[in-house]
């Protein structure tokens, strides 16, 4: 799609009106929907603070949605226009028609929203699987990236912890309609505290607020008919994109991003290896590395005071822009 290609935008709650419960939009932040052909996605807009800051964009992982960086988009909102998109048939957007979950599908809907807005280059942030698709953004459409921040990206190891062997195990074909059918009876709450345990390297920093307001989106999420579907296909893209190999494997990727690049690992993340880290930085030219020793697999969650610190160190040596 060319960048003259504009979307057509409506208030996010009008792609929603079949659907039972509202997603929740915090203080500050505006909620739209941008139709493209074959594509819509819900954007969560947090404006900054003053007329002219450089665009953001954040890029959520799998199962999640825009809603994982609005504890960060606010710290942040005195240096960057802040947007955090909903991948297809995540959050508040609905599957692309071409059912298409890949990383590189995932990363031509960025890649889209990007160029019918208009808004690059963008200071792009992923975390987990959408850190393999902001590197794949990153390195195919360089003109579209002014600084990359990637919080745990889900790039390729050889040897998985055992604790993200539920992931791998849903791509499997089956697995997720079987899965869903064993855990019909679990309650949203057993549900959201099972990915807390996962994903925060210590669940007790959620607050109880925090907790209701996960519930509610999760049984929200466990209404709409497509939700296992997604998980699946999804997790199938991460595992097709760890197999790929050449010019298009996520690695060779990292090694021709050319944004300034922030690193942020956590030392007890069980999704993505810690290990990872030294080899990430070795493939970002230039990177700079936060490990957070506390911090799982969603440092900008757990965490946002201090990435946001560190983005904030990583425009200012690079100008400030």
């Amino acid at each position: 799609m060319s960048s003259t290609e504009l979307p057509e935008t409506r208030p996010a709650a009008a792609s929603s009106a079949s659907r039972i419960r509202a997603v929740r939009v915090a203080e500050g932040e505006e909620l739209r929907s941008v139709a493209l052909p074959g594509l819509t996605l819900t954007v969560r807009a947090r404006p900054g603070n003053r007329p002219g800051l450089p665009p953001a964009l954040y890029v959520h992982g799998l199962g999640g949605s825009s809603q994982n960086w609005s504890a960060l988009m606010p710290l942040l909102a005195d240096h960057v226009d802040g947007e955090a998109v909903d991948l297809p048939g995540f959050g508040d957007s609905p599957p692309p028609d071409d059912g298409n979950y890949s990383v590189t599908g995932h990363a031509r809907a960025v890649i889209r929203l990007l160029d019918a807005g208009g808004r690059g280059p963008v200071h792009l942030f992923g975390n987990s699987l959408g850190g393999a698709v902001a590197t794949r953004v990153a390195a195919v459409r360089p003109d579209l990236v002014r600084t990359l921040t990637l919080v745990s990206p889900a790039l390729p190891e050889l040897r998985a912890q055992r604790t993200a062997w539920p992931t791998v195990l849903l791509a499997v074909p089956g697995v997720a309609s079987f899965f869903a059918r064993l855990t019909k009876d679990w309650t949203a709450e057993q549900r959201v505290k099972g990915v807390l345990a996962l994903c925060y390297g210590d669940p007790g920093l959620v607050t109880d607020e925090g907790l209701r307001h996960a519930v509610e989106e999760m049984e929200r999420r466990l209404e709409l008919p497509y939700f296992w579907d997604v998980m699946a296909r999804s997790s199938r893209g991460i595992v097709d994109a760890y197999t790929l190999g050449g010019q298009h494997g996520l690695w060779r990727q990292a090694e021709r991003v050319l944004a300034p690049t922030l690193l942020v690992y956590g030392r007890h993340d069980r999704l993505v290896s810690y290990r990872m880290a030294r080899k990430a930085a070795a493939a970002f030219r230039g990177s700079r590395l936060l490990t957070l020793p506390d911090a799982g697999h969603v440092a900008m969650m757990e965490y946002p005071e201090t990435v946001a610190q560190a983005f904030r160190d990583l425009i200012a040596d690079d100008g400030g822009s």
